[in-house]
């Protein structure tokens, strides 16, 4: 099963969510594509699994699937809703026009912050943009695990790294919301908390990706 998916892996390059060894004492607990059958969970790897590295397209193709995905839409429409409810930012009125304001703006910064931290930068520093889960040990050590990944990532051919497509990524893709945001948003202040916000939500992806097989392995079966 596991030489099956290392070959479907090498032909469509990106399929991040191959079958691996088992994790812990759980054999059935692998990561799946989606998380709940909405959210894109294409770059979570499965313990003890080893991928070929990514290509320049491969990491652009990861990173247009996490933009354009479904759920994207979703996500945006809703981060869109909540920052209109929230008056965040008041230039760009309410009503049917201001909310299609929240919304492109929300789609933006979701699309540029992939392209950077998934295929810009990674592809500049031939870094792998990809999670590679623990799957063993107790909670604090694998929540531990995830939230370092935020500072330390892989590189193509295997090795550690420090993980400046988080790090830089994240920070450039702040820098570049300026060009797009109310002239009162351009301020080191704003971009400096645009940043670590969005380090900070990465920091929690990781965690529920790390734990998402063993979650879903208990409490779905499998079948997410």
């Amino acid at each position: 099963m596991e030489s099956d998916s290392n070959e479907q892996s090498q032909s469509s390059g990106v399929n991040t969510s191959l079958d691996a060894s088992s994790l812990g004492n759980t054999a059935d607990a692998k990561q799946s594509k989606r998380i709940l059958w909405i959210f894109p969970n294409y770059r979570a790897v499965s313990a003890n699994t080893q991928l070929p590295p990514l290509s320049l397209k491969d990491k652009f193709w990861l990173a247009t699937q996490d933009s354009f995905d479904y759920s994207s839409f979703i996500s945006a429409g809703i981060i869109a809703g909540v920052s209109q409810g929230n008056k965040s930012y008041p230039e760009f009125g309410q009503g049917a026009k201001g909310y299609g304001r929240y919304y492109w703006h929300a789609m933006a910064d979701q699309a540029i912050g992939n392209y950077l931290t998934e295929a810009i930068v990674p592809a500049a520093t031939h870094e792998d943009p990809r999670y590679y889960t623990l799957g063993h040990g107790g909670f604090i050590k694998r929540t531990g695990y995830a939230v370092s990944r935020l500072l330390v990532t892989r590189t193509d051919s295997g090795g550690r790294t420090i993980n400046l497509s988080e790090i830089v990524g994240n920070g450039a893709g702040a820098g570049i919301s300026d060009l797009y945001y109310p002239s009162r948003e351009r301020t080191w202040t704003k971009t400096g908390q645009k940043w670590v916000t969005q380090i900070a939500l990465d920091g929690v992806f990781n965690i529920v990706k790390e734990f998402w097989p063993d979650i879903n392995h208990a409490v779905f079966h499998g079948k997410y």
